[in-house]
């Protein structure tokens, strides 16, 4: 199992800067390591500089929200861009990825010698994600009467120092953002910025409501910062098949509290099982009539119109879609559709397709993008090429992706999570993990029981792939 420790406090003179390190997750054969800039005078810092040296046998392989340089066993740390200024009282953090377990030996910021470092702490070894082929891995709980109990190997909470949250000042991404549109290959904002949304996808809306109250719904917005949540409403499985009014009110409330919130609401009609989504057609168009009528005055919501469709070929996905669209733009001429793609939305991989079947006959509307999924542990470098490839000509939106293996179990892949993540933050390519639920499994964010208890804010709740999505939402945006 990973550890979570603070490693080491590298204190400066007052009016300096100062800057905190710590080991986020760990393993047998490296770990994940934060580090936060801080300002803690009232003047602003126009740049900054962190440099570490790591003992032989240990290096730096990647980084996020930084730019990595290195001269063999020096790492520097200087900003992406956008962090690069830092405010009188605030600060700024950046995170890496360490093959061995060598701490850092030395630390400093902006050429002033770190101080305070101490020792590692140790770790058991990761287990293994187990090795199944591609598809979904949203699977109903394992019972529904009961909460799953608590396991007892949960992650130790993060000590990490943490991100500042979104102020009042800031404003939410809602407002920031405004009604969104989809320009050439990218999803941009009210003013025609390119911007990418960060968030979460809920567990089926019908077998853990506890949740998502109001207090999940403010932990998302104001722990995490979170852009986007999505509401995956299933449709067989004792879903909206057979509770059509019950589920489109619970999606309705949850568009609502989302939106109360400065989120964005990605409505999600689950197609899974069958995954010929024509077998819902008419379902579809029933329901997507109805929640575009009654959100069209809104901002905030997009349209997924078929979760995962699988054994089908690209030619059935994209009829279903221009049947079900027109309904949409029937009553919300503006929100943003996005269309589910071949082999369980791999972009036609999983299947032995790829995306230029997408590119060379595409959806026949407009204002539209593509969903891709992923789970890191099964699906890594062939998949990324893929999306690199497919990110050129089309617009892509990766509404569900998990750190374990493709059955939404199993270890986290920390290593494939952050490669995927890099890359999605590299192509401005908005995202949703799965899942925020507490169902036993290793892709849940919650640790068993939390929606029971009400525990959603902090990390002591997070099980260890919730911790590192946090880790990964609560930067700053781009907006």
């Amino acid at each position: 199992m990973a550890t979570v420790s603070t490693v080491a406090f590298f204190a400066l003179p007052a009016s300096a800067e100062a800057a905190s390190f710590a080991v986020t997750n760990s393993w047998n054969a490296g770990y994940q390591g934060e580090v936060t800039v801080s300002n803690p005078s009232s003047s602003k810092i126009d740049t900054w500089k962190v440099e570490i040296t790591l003992p032989a046998g240990s290096t730096v392989n990647q980084s996020w929200n930084a730019t990595l340089a290195a001269s063999g066993q020096n790492f520097t740390f200087t900003p992406a861009g956008w962090n690069a200024t830092i405010a009188g009282g605030a600060s700024t953090s950046f995170g890496f990825i360490v093959n061995g377990t060598g701490r850092p030996t030395s630390c400093k910021v902006n050429g002033q010698a770190c101080t305070g470092l101490t020792g590692a702490p140790t770790s058991a070894p990761a287990t293994t994600a187990s090795s199944r082929p591609a598809g979904t891995p949203s699977a109903a709980p394992t019972t529904s009467s009961a909460a799953p109990k608590p396991t007892t190997a949960s992650p130790k909470p993060s000590t990490a120092t943490p991100t500042p949250t979104r102020t009042a000042a800031a404003g939410t991404p809602l407002a920031a953002n405004g009604q969104l549109k989809v320009c050439g290959t990218n999803l941009c904002n009210q003013a025609g910025k390119k911007i990418q949304l960060r968030g979460v996808s809920s567990h089926g809306i019908h077998w853990f409501p506890s949740c998502y109250p109001g207090a999940a719904l403010d932990a998302l917005a104001t722990d995490w910062n979170a852009d986007l949540f999505r509401i995956a409403m299933y449709v067989q499985e004792g879903g909206y098949e057979s509770d059509p009014n019950g589920l489109t009110t619970k999606v309705n409330t949850l568009v609502d509290m989302a939106e109360a919130r400065g989120m964005y609401a990605l409505i999600d009609f689950h197609v899974l099982n069958p995954g010929d989504p024509s077998f819902n057609l008419t379902r579809a168009k029933e329901f997507f009539a109805k929640v575009a009528a009654r959100n069209a005055g809104k901002k905030n919501v997009i349209y997924e119109i078929a979760n995962e469709p699988n054994g089908v070929s690209w030619a059935t996905i994209k009829n279903y879609a221009e049947q079900v669209i027109p309904v949409i733009r029937a009553n919300d001429p503006d929100g943003i559709v996005i269309v589910g793609t071949r082999g369980w939305s791999s972009l036609g991989v999983s299947e032995g397709s790829s995306s230029a079947e997408i590119v060379s006959n595409p959806v026949n509307a407009s204002n539209i993008m593509y969903a891709f999924h992923f789970y890191a542990a099964s699906h890594k470098d062939n998949y990324r090429a893929e999306v690199q490839k497919a990110a050129a000509s089309l617009p892509l939106f990766v509404t569900e992706f998990g750190t374990v293996s493709a059955s939404g179990d199993g270890a986290v892949d920390t290593a494939s999570t952050n490669a995927w993540i890099d890359l999605m933050d590299k192509l401005k390519i908005s995202y949703a993990n799965w899942n925020f639920g507490d169902k036993s499994e290793g892709s849940s964010i919650l640790k068993p029981g939390a929606c029971s208890s009400g525990s959603f804010s902090g990390t002591g709740a997070l099980t260890e792939s919730g911790q590192l999505i946090r880790s990964r939402i609560r930067t700053a945006d781009d907006f």
